[in-house]
């Protein structure tokens, strides 16, 4: 089937999907996280011969954790599920209403965009998220995955059609796109009028390629070079903690740090501590001249080891003169996701979250916070590092648009 095929027929589920009531979709949702747990064998079946090919493939250690399942992934998978049935219902949600002076009563109303289309790499976790947030939202998901994911996502989606379907909703609401083709990518950028708007989430490269090409409207949801900066006035034991949670915790995924700074007027109490946890984790450190004076284990980092989002046991480190000197070299090698500050300065905190640009800014708390979840939206569809419509973890509101309804009494202008 085509895309084009598959696009209309996605228009004509979101049509069912705008109009149905909370408790229908929260059902069907119930039902998708029942249908995963009771089908699991089949889902992991699927997943070995993803990751198999994938080994075979020479894929890094990070894709293939981003690409693993077992059965307690499955199973916090569908948990995730069963918490956005309990989240409200963002559809018709009056943002802002009133009586304007002629008596005519204006509403700005939440409403479904229609059709969401999402290209992603790797995790098969992100096909269930943005189906469920999808369909709770109103939309209906054309999900694109990658050829490495292609078994595990096709047995996923036939589980969730089949789920979706059983609680009376179109199975359409869910489609899984062509993986073996780069065809099915093109035509879904393409599919304008027919797709209402285009998420990627991926690598840089991913992402650039469907901002640059699509003709759908792209949220775009960014690269994560983000940066962990330690102050003059940081708890030393608290900084420690906090660098190695953000880069440790897992490595694999956007809200990662990958970059650290050190205020010089720290470094000395600082660096020893936190090196030596990062060689007991299996870091590699990347650093400068000042950094590398501390131990023989620092490999001397580039400028594009500033720049690179590793994914992987690696971070750039670098001892900065003054607060403006992390905030500048944030500027220049940022990406926009998720920046954090230890301190126990009230004044440097504010001056940090007032200067730095970012869709998140954390305050003495691991840059591995910046997620839905953590945030109590439920699954997210990807974290927006854009400024217009969304920015940072995407929940369920920001699957929205808003339409306007003018209510009067033959009123004439």
């Amino acid at each position: 089937m085509s895309v084009v095929e598959q696009a209309r027929r996605a228009r004509d589920a979101a049509e069912a999907l705008a109009v149905a009531t909370r408790t229908v979709k929260d059902a069907a949702l119930v039902a998708m996280a029942d249908a995963l747990v009771a089908r699991t064998p089949e889902i992991l079946a699927a997943n070995a011969t993803d990751l198999a090919a994938g080994r075979e493939a020479g894929l890094s250690a990070a894709v293939l954790d981003r690409l693993a399942l077992d059965a307690g992934r499955v199973a916090g998978i569908a948990d995730a599920l069963r918490q956005m049935a309990a989240l409200p219902d963002p559809v018709g949600e009056v943002v802002r209403g009133s009586t304007l002076p002629n008596g005519l009563e204006l509403r700005q109303v939440r409403v479904p965009f229609g059709v969401v289309g999402i290209i992603y790499e790797a995790r098969p976790n992100v096909t269930v998220d943005a189906a469920g947030i999808c369909l709770k939202s109103g939309n209906a998901a054309l999900l694109r995955g990658s050829s490495s994911a292609a078994n595990s996502n096709a047995a996923l989606v036939a589980v969730l059609r089949d789920a979706v379907a059983s609680a009376g909703l179109p199975a359409d609401a869910v489609q899984l796109l062509d993986a073996t083709s780069r065809d099915s990518v093109k035509e879904l950028m393409r599919a304008r009028g027919l797709v209402d708007v285009l998420i990627p989430r991926g690598g840089a490269s991913l992402i650039r390629t469907v901002v640059e090409e699509s003709t759908v409207p792209v949220i775009e949801t960014g690269v994560g070079n983000c940066h962990v900066y330690v102050d003059a006035a940081a708890d030393v034991a608290k900084a420690v903690a906090i660098t190695l949670n953000a880069k440790t915790q897992r490595l694999s995924t956007c809200n990662t740090a990958e970059s650290l700074l050190v205020h010089a007027g720290v470094a000395d109490a600082f660096l020893p501590p936190v090196l030596a946890a990062f060689a007991g984790a299996g870091v590699t450190v990347h650093g400068d001249a000042r950094v590398a004076a501390y131990s023989d284990a620092v490999v001397p980092a580039t400028e594009e080891d500033f720049a690179t989002e590793y994914l992987s046991a690696d971070i750039s480190v670098a001892v900065v003169d003054s607060l403006d000197a992390a905030i500048t070299h944030i500027r220049r090698y940022g990406t926009g996701h998720t920046e954090a500050i230890v301190t126990d300065s009230a004044g440097a905190a504010r001056e940090f979250v007032a200067r730095v640009d970012a869709a998140a800014v954390m305050v003495n708390a691991s840059t591995r916070f910046t997620d839905g979840g953590e945030f109590g939206f439920g699954a997210e569809i990807g974290i927006s590092t854009q400024k217009l419509h969304a920015r940072g973890p995407m929940g369920l509101p920001e699957l929205t648009s808003t339409k306007y309804v003018v209510t009067g009494d033959g009123h004439l202008r």
